[in-house]
């Protein structure tokens, strides 16, 4: 069942991704592109045999977990951005793009860079399992690490959850309010990863459920915008050509 959601999830992003390529050449609203690029990246990077692929070209250490990190935090980013300007939630604008974004992004990532090469990461493992089962400090530490790796995006995503909320009692169209309620399960899914430390192990699975679910929710909230505007776009269109005759 992981696999089939691990491989489905990379397949939808992936084909979001392609039909946007078109638009991102003509230099139009390349952040939904670089956001859905940025997300079948890091999916494709959370699958082992990818994964492991990688991480072996990169030198057997580990260092594709620590790009996919980064990655992740480069696409909720642009999520941020997205989402902010599109409902006009300047507030939450500031609070990703502004001296508090920064300096969030900036202490997190440092922090786990950090705790990256504390560890003994060498033999290349999917969720730094293998690094994990080393002995107790490099257990300790890859909690420390993933609780790090999962601050920023959840930090984005409750800085986004109000104005979704807002927007899915508005009177905005309903796929937008449909978006909108879509990203805002995706941002609790991403804030419940917070407490991944405290789930029994016997409970793995529901980890990756967790993640999937909210990579679904993005990836969906977003390509019904998207839909929406292009939606918008035909009736305009559509209304100044019946005008014109």
């Amino acid at each position: 069942m992981i696999e089939i959601l691990q491989w489905s999830t990379l397949a939808i992003c992936g084909l979001i991704a392609a039909a946007r390529v078109p638009s991102a050449l003509r230099g139009e609203n390349r952040s939904l592109f670089y956001i859905f690029a940025l997300m079948t990246a890091a999916i494709l990077l959370s699958i082992e045999a990818p994964y492991v692929a990688i991480d072996k070209a990169l030198g057997g250490i580990n260092l594709a977990n620590l790009l996919l990190r980064f990655i992740i935090f480069g696409a909720i980013y642009f999520v941020g951005i997205r989402v902010t300007r599109g409902f006009g939630a300047d507030h939450a604008y500031r609070l990703i793009t502004g001296r508090t974004g920064m300096t969030v992004l900036l202490v997190i990532s440092l922090a786990m860079v950090c705790m990256f090469f504390l560890m003994d990461t060498s033999g290349s493992s999917a969720g730094l399992a293998r690094v994990a089962a080393k002995d107790s400090w490099n257990a300790a530490l890859v909690e420390y690490y993933g609780a790090a790796g999962r601050a920023y995006p959840s930090y984005v995503s409750l800085v986004l959850l109000p104005a979704m909320v807002r927007a899915v009692g508005s009177r905005l169209p309903v796929l937008v309010r449909v978006a909108a309620g879509l990203l805002a399960v995706g941002g609790v899914a991403i804030a419940l990863t917070l407490l991944f430390p405290v789930v029994p192990p016997e409970w793995g699975a529901l980890e990756f459920i967790v993640n999937y679910t909210a990579v679904l929710c993005f990836a969906l909230g977003l390509a019904l915008i998207w839909a929406a505007r292009v939606r918008n776009k035909k009736g305009a269109l559509v209304r100044r050509t019946s005008t014109e005759t």
